[in-house]
């Protein structure tokens, strides 16, 4: 799956303690969204969008210390 802004791959991040978790535009949010819920994947919307500099703002969905980064990573490259 692409960002829509950029049509470069959506990634998985694995930095930082909380566990693995996306960055996506709003926009395609509930694209996301839709697709960890068809899988059953367990993950929590961040409440605040991030802006900056007038950019689209960015979401961030956090899959939790025991969330698969490498499934969720497989997940998203299957979607053209």
């Amino acid at each position: 799956m692409t960002e829509a802004a950029t049509q470069k791959p959506l990634r998985v991040s694995t930095d930082g303690t909380a566990g693995p978790y996306l960055m996506v535009p709003v926009s395609q949010l509930a694209e996301v969204r839709r697709l960890l819920d068809s899988r059953r994947i367990g993950y929590w919307v961040e409440e605040n969008a991030i802006s900056l500099d007038g950019t689209p703002e960015i979401a961030v969905i956090n899959l939790g210390r025991g969330g698969d980064a490498s499934a969720v990573q497989s997940l998203l490259d299957s979607v053209r």
